[in-house]
């Protein structure tokens, strides 16, 4: 199977498509507008010490200050940790003993900054790639504790600490379990390059207040996650931006060199393999299977729900084979979705209702082998008493719906909007809450198109009794801009 990345590069936006099999499968976006500095590592100077907040503002070339707080300061963890060791407790508390005003620090941002609130800072560097995180000066290698077998700790471990240098050590995430040597070495090697090149530029800059390692921008992100990965191709429609990956690639992974082509095409690089297409598929609830089924997402705030349904698919033996084979259908589909929504957190998936425990075991089988392909760790429980399949996709980014798409006005994010039928009702109980509350001998109403039309029409007998009973005249108005649910009282 084929595999090519597709960079689309505007000033004010990255948009990289992965394309396996000639299928879009996952899209990463970055806007230069909501850019994060988190990762950023810069040489600051100390501005302010408040002995009070046990805190410290320091210059780093940003619009405002930023915050270092005594819990971030490396020396200041490490004194506690070894007087824990020597049962002692004699590590001063006050940050004034650890930092000075205009003393030269080198810090990076931990949190980007919000509102009038400076970004948050730590002096404990760390540089990330896709399995490993270099920790710079300390040769100490540690493994996330949610790699829980411990046979498999143990060769992460031995894998790591044989690609120990004197530049620092590393800790082994998540996404290392089960990942083969060749590619942890590959990480270890440049992150390593990249430290590298930090220590040369830091011992050139003068200045102060200037960042000495940016985290990567998404076009040189990408490429550095996939180190390790079969990519046959990589097609950027910018020439300066191809230039520049050349060069990166070349430096810190060569792997990929080769590789990286100029896209000079007629069609927008996003209209080959119909990328943007199915980006606008992946916006709406509905997702059709070739059978007849579909499948329906839907993404809330405490978690995102998939219900299956056999749709126009009749099957050509009974119902139970008809079910089983679109449930069948819909496990690759759903694992597709996932990794192209970028759906994170709590995932219930609603399958139709099977009654062979063989057809449930192939089902789930079929799942686990779908989403193995799955860069983002997936944590998937067995059918439960309900016949529902629990599952957990660690949060990595934004999905896309909430990047490309905000609250609807009209009806709040609900998904669903008052009838119309409703919406007469609300007016003609304003209406009569106003006359109890004020004196008024005539109301004007202002309300959408479909919702005057059944007043003056459908409703007007209701209208007409509002009429008589209160003694007043009303007038409707039809407001073309008005949402359905949108209406305004007046009095005359």
């Amino acid at each position: 199977m084929s595999v090519e990345l597709l960079m689309n590069i505007t000033p004010s936006e990255t948009r990289v498509a992965l394309i396996e099999g000639g299928v879009l499968q996952e899209l990463h976006i970055e806007r230069a507008v909501t850019k994060s500095v988190v990762g950023n590592v810069y040489k600051g100077k100390i501005v302010r010490v408040l002995s009070g907040m046990q805190a410290a503002f320091v210059d780093i070339g940003l619009d405002k200050a930023a915050f270092l707080h005594i819990n971030d300061i490396a020396v200041y963890k490490s004194s506690i940790a070894s007087n824990k060791e020597k049962s002692q407790t004699t590590v001063s508390s006050d940050i004034a003993d650890f930092v000075r005003p205009g003393q030269d620090l080198i810090v990076q941002i931990i949190k980007d900054p919000l509102g009038t609130k400076g970004a948050r800072l730590t002096t404990d560097l760390t540089v990330p790639s896709r399995y490993l995180v270099f920790i710079p000066g300390n040769c100490h290698i540690g493994v996330s504790q949610r790699i829980e077998s411990s046979e498999e700790r143990q060769r992460l471990k031995a894998i790591a600490t044989s690609c120990l240098t004197d530049l620092g050590g590393f800790i082994i995430r998540t996404s290392a379990e089960g990942v083969d040597e060749s590619e942890l070495r590959q990480d270890a090697a440049f992150l390593q390059r990249v430290w590298t090149k930090v220590l040369k530029r830091k011992s050139r800059l003068e200045n102060k207040n200037k960042m000495i390692y940016g985290d990567l921008i998404l076009s040189y992100k990408i490429l550095r996650d996939f180190v390790g990965t079969k990519i046959d191709r990589v097609r950027i429609d910018s020439k300066q931006t191809h230039e520049q990956l050349i060069e990166f690639t070349q430096e810190f992974i060569p792997e990929l060199d080769g590789k990286v082509e100029c896209y000079t095409g007629e069609l927008p690089i996003f209209d080959l393999f119909n990328v943007e297409r199915e980006i606008q598929r992946a916006l709406e609830k509905k997702v059709s299977l070739k059978s007849g089924g579909y499948i329906v997402i839907d993404q809330t705030e405490a978690m995102t729900t998939v219900d299956i349904n056999t749709g126009g698919f009749v099957g050509h033996r009974n119902l139970e084979d008809t079910i089983f084979n679109t449930n069948l259908e819909a496990t690759s589909v759903i694992a597709r979705q996932l990794r192209l929504r970028n759906l994170g957190g709590i995932i219930i998936l609603d399958f139709i209702d099977m009654k062979s425990n063989d057809h449930k075991r192939r089902v789930f089988s079929a799942l686990e082998q779908a989403l193995a392909k799955d860069r983002i760790k997936t944590n998937v429980h067995n059918f439960s008493p309900l016949g529902l399949i629990e599952m957990t996709r660690k949060r990595t980014q934004e999905s896309l719906e909430h990047i490309f798409c905000t609250e609807c006005k009209h009806c709040n994010g609900r998904g669903s909007v008052k009838t119309v039928e409703t919406v007469c009702y609300e007016v003609l109980r304003e209406v009569l809450r106003v006359n109890k509350a004020f004196s008024v001998d005539e109301f004007n109403v202002y309300t959408s198109t479909a919702v005057a039309d059944s007043l003056l029409n459908s409703e007007s007998d209701n209208l007409g009794e509002l009429i008589q009973f209160m003694s007043k005249k009303i007038n409707i108005y039809a407001e073309p801009l008005y949402g359905q649910e949108q209406f305004d009282v007046v009095m005359v």
